[in-house]
């Protein structure tokens, strides 16, 4: 007898507390301020009715068919793609690697030579010593950039099958 009458006493006060929660009034000072709070007991405070919130479910989305060498099996795995095409995008792959790796190279070629071991010709523009050292850490800089990415192309190169 008691556990019933204790949780309808729960009941209620948590109603009670959650209908107390609902409730906002807009409270106006004497300088015109507008503030608004959940409880009234100050001088100025009206209480505002709020429309009640509407919560739209959204519609569930329909699968997507889709078709040919992309079609998707069963069990939800990653889309399958024949042998052949498949070995002619690796090949291009290599390719456009290999053509990058030769650009990389020429141009680290073309840097070493412009740098000279580290004094490379001062430019008419430089009388300004300041000038021309910025110019060489700016050339190494370069030269370290692209030896890392031919380093990063052979890597990549050498992770193709």
């Amino acid at each position: 007898m008691k556990l019933p009458v204790l949780s309808l006493i729960l009941f209620s006060l948590c109603m009670h507390q959650a209908q107390a929660q609902s409730e906002v009034f807009l409270c106006v000072d004497e300088r015109g301020n507008k503030e608004y709070k959940n409880t009234g007991i100050t001088r100025g405070c009206k209480k505002i009715e709020l429309p009640g919130m509407t919560i739209i479910a959204t519609p569930k989305r329909a699968p997507v068919a889709v078709s040919g060498a992309t079609a998707r099996s069963d069990s939800g795995d990653f889309p399958k793609i024949d042998s052949g095409t498949q070995k002619a995008r690796d090949s291009d792959r290599r390719q456009i690697l290999l053509d990058e790796l030769k650009s990389e190279e020429g141009k680290l070629t073309v840097l070493k030579k412009d740098y000279s071991g580290g004094e490379p010709e001062r430019l008419g523009d430089e009388s300004n010593y300041a000038k021309y050292l910025a110019r060489v850490a700016g050339m190494k800089e370069e030269i370290g950039r692209t030896e890392k990415n031919i380093e990063a192309l052979k890597r990549e190169l050498g992770n193709l099958k």
